[in-house]
């Protein structure tokens, strides 16, 4: 299955939800010391491995973060492929004062900001289906 190209459509359907939690991004040596059920995402860097992770784990697990996220799903499924999305929310957002980190997945992107932000951005990216 496709995903969708159409920015007007990506736009007008984004449909954000907020996954319940906060989320941190910290470093991590070895991948072995987390089960992956734990780990929202992980990305090998040349320094080292980035996982992103519910706080309750980094804490239990005494990682650092200095990052307290909310997770926002653009539920869309959007292609790997599409041309603007990004830019468009992440334009929105940033003129508003509100820092994104964004990880694009197979189905979904997915926008973390900052905790304190949460319903700020919401409601700028629902402004998107109007």
């Amino acid at each position: 299955m496709n995903g969708e190209k159409n920015l007007e459509i990506l736009l007008k359907t984004m449909k954000p939800k907020h996954n319940v939690g906060e989320f941190v991004f910290c470093e991590i040596e070895d991948l072995e010391k987390i089960k992956l059920n734990e780990i929202v995402m992980s990305f090998r860097e040349e320094e080292s491995i980035t996982i992103i992770t519910k706080i309750e784990i980094a804490d239990k697990l005494n990682l650092k973060y200095s990052f307290i996220a909310s997770w926002i799903t653009l539920t869309v499924h959007s292609s790997l492929e599409a041309v603007g999305l990004t830019a468009a929310f992440s334009k929105a957002l940033s003129e508003n004062g509100i820092s994104c980190n964004v990880v694009a997945a197979f189905y979904h992107d997915h926008i973390f900001v900052d905790k304190n932000d949460t319903e700020k951005a919401m409601e700028i990216l629902n402004k998107f289906s109007e």
